[in-house]
C-alpha cells in the first residue's frame, strides 16, 4: 500500500518509494534475522560478532560505526556478548582508558558456524532479482546511503 499523502507526482513517488525500501528492507531482516534468532543472537551481536571476526579487535565506538548503534546500545550488547564468552575486553596497558573488544576463541567458532549458513540466507532472498537488478539496487541504496541532498 502506498502513501495517502496527496501532494504532486514527484512527492507521492518519493514516497511511496522510501515506503517500498523501508517495507522490503524490514521484510529481509526479517526473514535473515529468524536465523539468528534460532541461533540466539540478535542482528545487533551478529554484526558486532562478525565485524571482529573480519576486522579484528576492536574499541566499542569503532563497533558502533560499523553496525550503526550508538555508544550506549554497543556497552549492553557487548555486555551479553562477553556473558556467553564470545568476546573479551581488554583494558590496553599504556592507557587504562582505552578498551579494545576481541573474538574469543569460541566466538570465532560459533561465527564460523553459522557465517555459511547467514550468507546462505541472504543468497536465497536476493536470487528473486536478477544480477542486474542487483546491481542497480546496490547502486541506488549506496547513492541513498550518502546522504547528500538536493537544495531548493
Amino acid at each position: 500500500m502506498g502513501t495517502k499523502y496527496k501532494g504532486n507526482d514527484s512527492e507521492v513517488l518519493s514516497l511511496n518509494s522510501y515506503i517500498s525500501l523501508l517495507r522490503a528492507s524490514d521484510t529481509i531482516a526479517s526473514q535473515v534475522g529468524n536465523l539468528l534468532n534460532k541461533n540466539k543472537l540478535t542482528i545487533s551481536q551478529f554484526g558486532i560478532l562478525e565485524s571482529l571476526y573480519y576486522l579484528g579487535p576492536m574499541c566499542q565506538k569503532q563497533l558502533g560505526s560499523k553496525i550503526l548503534k550508538s555508544t550506549a546500545n554497543i556497552t549492553t550488547v557487548i555486555d551479553n556478548l562477553e556473558k556467553r564468552n564470545f568476546v573479551i575486553r581488554v583494558r590496553q596497558k599504556d592507557d587504562r582508558r582505552f578498551i579494545t573488544v576481541n573474538l574469543t576463541e569460541k566466538g570465532s567458532e560459533y561465527v564460523s558456524k553459522i557465517m555459511p549458513l547467514h550468507l546462505a540466507e541472504i543468497f536465497k532472498r536476493m536470487e528473486i532479482l536478477t544480477i542486474d537488478e542487483r546491481k542497480n539496487l546496490y547502486t541506488l541504496c549506496k547513492k541513498l546511503g550518502m546522504g547528500e541532498c538536493k537544495t531548493n
